[in-house]
C-alpha cells in the first residue's frame, strides 16, 4: 500500500547492516534522530534456525532485551544484513558454515532477532549503502529513500 515509498534507511553501519522503516524518518530534517517510529504494535518473535543472518538476510529490527524481553519485533522497521565474512566459523551446521566464511554475515545476531527474508539480488545494493558518510545516530549524510517496486 505504499507504506515504504520514500522513507530512508536511517542507520547504516559498515560491515553490519543497514536500516530502515522508521515512518517517522519520511521528509524528515537533515540531523534529525530516527529509529524510535512504528505503526503502533510490535509482532512477537519467530525464531527458526533455518533462517539466520547470512548477508542480504532481512530481519526484523527490535527494541534492546531492557525494555522488550520478549524480543518481540518492530511492527515496521527492519534492517538488511552486509556483515562481514568470518574465515572459521563453527562447522556444526554447514549451510551457515558455508554462507559465514564465503558471503559472511552477523552470526552474533542468530537467535536474537526474527530473519522472515532474503535478499537475492542486488547485493552490491547493499554494499553501496553500507559505505556511504554518516553522521550521529549512524544517519547518513544525505538521505537514502526508499522506492519500492511489487514484481508480479
Amino acid at each position: 500500500n505504499g507504506f515504504y515509498n520514500g522513507l530512508l534507511f536511517h542507520r547504516v553501519i559498515k560491515d553490519f547492516m543497514i536500516q530502515g522503516g522508521d515512518p517517522k524518518s519520511r521528509g524528515a530534517a537533515a540531523g534529525l534522530p530516527l529509529g524510535d517510529g512504528g505503526p503502533g504494535y510490535t509482532v512477537p518473535a519467530e525464531f527458526n534456525s533455518k533462517f539466520f543472518h547470512k548477508k542480504g538476510a532481512l530481519s526484523a529490527a527490535r527494541q534492546g532485551d531492557q525494555v522488550n524481553p520478549d524480543r518481540n519485533s518492530s511492527g515496521s522497521q527492519f534492517y538488511i544484513v552486509q556483515g562481514q565474512v568470518f574465515p572459521s566459523f563453527g562447522q556444526d551446521d554447514m549451510a551457515r558454515y558455508n554462507s559465514y566464511t564465503t558471503i559472511g554475515g552477523t552470526p552474533h545476531l542468530d537467535g536474537q532477532y526474527t530473519v522472515f527474508g532474503e535478499v537475492i539480488q542486488g547485493l552490491d545494493i547493499i554494499d553501496k549503502i553500507a559505505v556511504v558518510p554518516t553522521a550521529r545516530g549512524d544517519r547518513p549524510v544525505e538521505d537514502i529513500k526508499m522506492k519500492i517496486i511489487l514484481m508480479e
